[in-house]
């Protein structure tokens, strides 16, 4: 029996995260040496922006620190789950996690991720998250074509992104998946809420009106690909502080203590556990 010829995209390679499903077409270079993706950074590196885990685990821990046990933290925009895995780890025990991916081969990757990490305190799901609970067409990229995946937007204007290929917003070569809203989840607990959904922040902030209001969870948003002064003035009229966070921007509601621990120094937000 002869096996056909395929090109491989996923490969299992060790990294700083543990056994990492990785995407080994990750990867867009912007002058023809100097790229980005996540699979790029791990391939290159061994590890995918650590800084940025850095500081979300120590959100985590000030959490823990200030409201006990049980803490919960979603990973919207969880791509292949560096930030999923890095925080089940930490948070064996005391935390869970749910992460969201709305590119289905994507979502493959992180699903096989946390299973091969073992870190069942973190639930993944296939869906985009927005305002209202629907469903989107999510365009469908050549995963054999080298590409920044994570920058795919999931809706089509005038200046989407270029990742490294082009995208086709055509509803018919798209893949229909499930869209949810944070309220619709039923979170009687929310800790941290990480957005970086491709211009898609303030309609997931939106709706998630009620579980922010109540529920007062830290957050870190990203902000390059949407309106920045619009996500803020939603977060300032829910009574949150606003800090620089890089390509991000922390926000921390009035009454969190976590407040007391930030501090702003040459132009850096820094969080002092």
């Amino acid at each position: 029996m002869s096996f056909p010829n395929r090109p491989i995209a996923f490969v299992l390679t060790a990294s700083n995260h543990g056994s990492m499903i990785v995407n080994r077409n990750d990867y867009h270079l912007v002058d023809g040496t100097n790229g980005y993706g996540v699979g790029y950074q791990i391939l290159s590196n061994s590890c995918f922006d650590e800084s940025e885990i850095r500081f979300a685990l120590m959100l985590l821990d000030c959490r823990r620190k200030h409201f006990g046990d049980g803490v919960v933290a979603i990973d919207g925009g969880a791509n292949i789950g560096v930030h999923s895995i890095e925080w089940a780890r930490h948070m064996y025990g005391w935390g869970a996690v749910l992460g969201f991916e709305a590119q289905e081969i994507v979502y493959y990757a992180l699903a096989g991720n946390v299973a091969v990490n073992n870190c069942l305190n973190a639930r993944v799901k296939l869906a985009a998250l927005g305002e209202v609970c629907g469903e989107l067409i999510v365009p469908q990229p050549d995963y054999f074509t080298p590409s920044s995946y994570g920058s795919l937007e999931l809706r089509g204007h005038d200046r989407n992104e270029f990742i490294g290929q082009r995208v086709s917003y055509d509803a018919a070569s798209g893949n229909k998946v499930p869209m949810v809203n944070l309220d619709s989840l039923g979170l009687e607990r929310l800790d941290l809420v990480k957005l970086d959904v491709e211009g898609m922040e303030l309609e997931a902030l939106r709706g998630g009106r009620s579980v922010l209001s109540e529920q007062h969870p830290a957050m870190i948003i990203e902000v390059i690909k949407s309106d920045r002064v619009a996500i803020e003035a939603f977060l300032t009229a829910l009574d949150y502080r606003i800090f620089p966070a890089g390509l991000n921007i922390l926000a921390l509601h009035s009454t969190d203590p976590t407040l007391q621990q930030v501090s702003y120094q040459n132009g850096m937000t820094m969080l002092h556990v």
